[in-house]
């Protein structure tokens, strides 16, 4: 949200996004609050599928002029693959419109659905963030102020929602009660900024200011920042994959430095998993931290022995298994020079399915290495998400239904080994996080109708 005239709120929200490609690759999109030549404020957006780079040009940016912006890049985990479901989404209702963007997953959100529909509600699209939209607009044509809609709409959702909302004249940020997924404030000159990680921050130059707080509304308009925290004081349940996997290294979530944070990993797996090798070496790009962790609790060198193809996005998040696959193959290369005739320890962040790792197991076999010990920098996946990751169910999941024993010998492993489920909390210090895909305890009821 601009308070400065010289801001280019488009292209800092396409920089922001660059920085969080990483979060998303099927689709991306961005809404301006536009005022045309008579004064009236008009929400412009554009959307697409594919990745920020494909979708957005110079001419696309110059015709997103506005003086706040919201934005968002898609890793689809609930609803179709398709245009209708790329954000932001886009609403017209009796009071005007807006742009709401969401990050994570509803688990009340087909109780929601039949509810509306039985009111009348018409729905473009399968994914649980038009729900959101829907309840908004229920909910500001009988409030006074799109906070206290917003707060009476997150009495009524279940589940993880980091959202950012564009009005006419406000840019509001919500987080869920609980906190699953992260969300940050930052300041550029007397601007706001929203992002789901610091290093979107840093690539426009704003200041860190402080993290989103679970349950809290914050408001921002012409005259600043106003926080809204009736909700807040829940127990938190960050979602830990947030540090193992999904966030980029350079970020801070919840005050804790992600790169930081794999470091402590990979020095706990060299405590719990020492095995006799020559070199250490990380999968490219959640797995390299934790590797120099492990080479430094360990006393092993760290090489470098994968050369990653910085085009391809990360296999974990594409779509359909086949699609994971092929990227592999053309994601990375074994440099065979720093692998032939050595014994390898490779770590990884985790194992989900399994074809990824036995395939690079198999490439740095095939390069010459003469023994490959897997280590892992989370404890085995044993039970579906149902908050924004996906592992739908637990028929994807090899340790749901395999022994470590087995999994070794499946992907071809000479020796595998886990991060104990007992030392995660050493990896994130104070922080209070939700592990439930390891210990399938999770942190709110989930209606039988979604449980796999």
């Amino acid at each position: 949200f601009s308070n400065d005239d010289d801001l280019d709120v488009s292209r800092l929200t396409y920089y922001a996004l660059y920085a969080l490609q990483h979060r998303g690759q099927e689709s991306c999109g961005i809404a301006v609050n536009n005022v045309d030549a008579d004064g009236n404020i008009k929400m412009l957006q554009y959307k697409d599928m594919g990745l920020v780079q494909e979708v957005f040009n110079d001419f696309v940016l110059n015709e997103l002029s506005g003086q706040a912006a919201v934005g968002h890049v898609r890793y689809g985990t609930t609803g179709a693959s398709s245009r209708e479901s790329a954000q932001p989404l886009v609403s017209r209702y009796l009071k005007g419109s807006f742009a709401l963007a969401h990050n994570g997953n509803l688990v009340n959100v087909e109780a929601m659905r039949e509810e509306l529909q039985a009111q009348g509600a018409i729905f473009q699209s399968t994914n649980d963030s038009e729900i959101v939209a829907h309840l908004m607009a229920k909910e500001r044509i009988n409030t006074a102020s799109t906070a206290e809609a917003m707060l009476k709409v997150m009495k009524e959702i279940k589940g993880a929602y980091s959202l950012v909302i564009l009005t006419p004249k406000r840019l509001i940020a919500v987080r869920d009660p609980q906190g699953f997924k992260p969300m940050c404030i930052g300041k550029l000159k007397n601007s706001y900024v929203f992002a789901s990680e610091t290093c979107a921050l840093d690539s426009i130059g704003a200041d860190y200011v402080r993290e989103v707080e679970p349950g809290e509304v914050v408001v921002v308009d012409k005259e600043g920042l106003h926080s809204y925290t009736e909700l807040c004081g829940q127990k938190r349940a960050l979602c830990i994959f947030e540090y193992i996997y999904f966030a980029r290294p350079d970020s801070v979530i919840d005050n804790m430095n992600v790169y930081h944070s794999r470091i402590l990993a990979g020095k706990a797996l060299a405590k719990s998993y020492p095995v006799e090798a020559d070199l250490v070496v990380g999968v490219p790009d959640s797995g390299i931290a934790a590797a120099k962790g492990y080479a430094e609790g360990s006393g092993i060198p760290y090489g470098i022995a994968f050369h990653k193809n910085s085009y391809v996005g990360r296999t974990f998040i594409k779509p359909k298994q086949s699609q994971r696959e092929s990227s592999v193959k053309i994601k990375l290369n074994v440099l065979s020079e720093v692998v032939k005739g050595k014994r390898v320890i490779m770590v990884d962040d985790s194992i989900v399915r399994g074809t990824t790792c036995a395939n690079i197991i198999k490439m740095l076999k095939a390069a010459g290495a003469t023994e490959v010990h897997v280590r892992v920098s989370s404890p085995p996946f044993l039970y579906p998400c149902y908050f924004g990751t996906d592992v739908p169910s637990n028929e994807v999941l090899i340790a749901h239904s395999h022994s470590q024993e087995e999994i070794c010998e499946m992907i071809g492993a000479d020796s595998l080994g886990y991060m104990e489920l007992d030392k995660l909390q050493e990896t994130v210090g104070d922080i209070c996080y939700c592990d439930a895909c390891f210990t399938g305890k999770y942190p709110m009821a989930i209606p039988e109708n979604i449980i796999e």
